[in-house]
């Protein structure tokens, strides 16, 4: 829901609560029979599986846009800085670092 509403607040937490979890999940796993889970079991299993999938494609998301943001930053700090008599180009095209 931080992710999703942009509250950067509280996000270490959030992310040591998230690693905590994922330790304690693994820890469970290693004697988790499948078979033997309830019906029940399943509908949270698939839930956790769902809000898993989803936080991670909003992870990724914010992360490409991290990136984006930082290339354009760099761009103009690098447009700032020359005049462009020295660029690398390569046949006749200014190549950008």
């Amino acid at each position: 829901m931080a992710l999703r509403s942009g509250d950067n607040t509280g996000l270490g937490d959030i992310s040591n609560r998230k690693n905590q979890s994922l330790m304690e999940l693994s820890r469970i796993a290693r004697g988790f029979e499948p078979q033997g889970a309830s019906e029940a079991m399943r509908e949270r299993l698939g839930t956790l599986r769902e809000r898993l999938a989803d936080n991670s494609r909003l992870l990724e998301l914010h992360m490409e846009a991290t990136a984006e943001v930082a290339g354009l930053i760099t761009q103009a700090m690098t447009d700032a800085e020359s005049d462009g008599t020295y660029a690398a180009t390569i046949g006749g095209a200014r190549l950008v670092r």
